[in-house]
């Protein structure tokens, strides 16, 4: 058996101001360091092997100072697979003076339906569509062969990758939220199949950005 950390990143400078980040490359917010914390203290009896994080600043800073914060040195990659879901013409927008513009029902569709168009930008099913090949290809071999993984990365490429998982339904990935710097741990089989999933250091406001 394996174990398949899943982590988001904790807050972001834009996190903080409710704006649409993306794929803008933003640091982390100076609360940020007091939530990898909080997480680090609920996943100190768990073994990692490799680490992975998406390109984006605030997922490489936060898998740097989770790893501090472990006191571990693992093999660590970076890759594009893992990055944010591009918000194209509304990256840099405040997301509530969005919702206010267009109205509660397109702001949905927006913010998280699974198809719906965003012009200059992707859907959540292209974001699925480049995370699962991912991780297919490179994370399951190495879950296959014993190794436990720590993933970081965001809330929509790790609501796509839950999705593959989970075998969830287009609609019923909608639902599900993964909160700022909150850990979902899926144990895998030798033959990849998930056999049990736990959530960590839960964020009670999930949702909420």
């Amino acid at each position: 058996m394996a174990r398949l950390i899943l982590v988001r990143h904790a807050t972001s400078e834009w996190n903080a101001l409710g704006i649409w980040t993306g794929w803008r490359d933003i640091g982390l917010a100076p609360e940020a360091e007091a939530e990898i914390m909080r997480l680090a203290d609920q996943l100190r009896d768990v073994h990692i092997h490799v680490a992975y994080s998406s390109t984006l600043k605030r997922a490489v800073e936060t898998l740097c100072i989770l790893k501090g914060k472990l006191g571990i040195t693992v093999p660590t990659f970076e890759d594009t697979a893992l990055n944010e879901r591009d918000y194209g013409v509304y990256t840099g927008k405040n997301k509530w003076e969005v919702k206010a513009e267009v109205g509660e029902e397109e702001f949905q569709q927006i913010r998280r339906s699974w198809d719906h168009p965003i012009p200059e930008g992707e859907t959540l099913e292209d974001v699925f569509n480049r995370i699962a090949p991912f991780y297919e290809k490179t994370l399951l071999p190495e879950l296959r062969a014993g190794k436990d993984l720590l993933v970081v990365a965001h809330g929509n490429s790790l609501r796509a990758l839950i999705k593959h998982l989970e075998n969830l339904t287009s609609a019923e990935v909608l639902t599900r939220e993964v909160g700022i710097c909150e850990a979902h741990m899926y144990v895998i089989d030798p033959h990849g199949v998930v056999v049990s999933k736990e959530v960590r250091a839960e964020n009670p406001h999930v949702g909420k950005v």
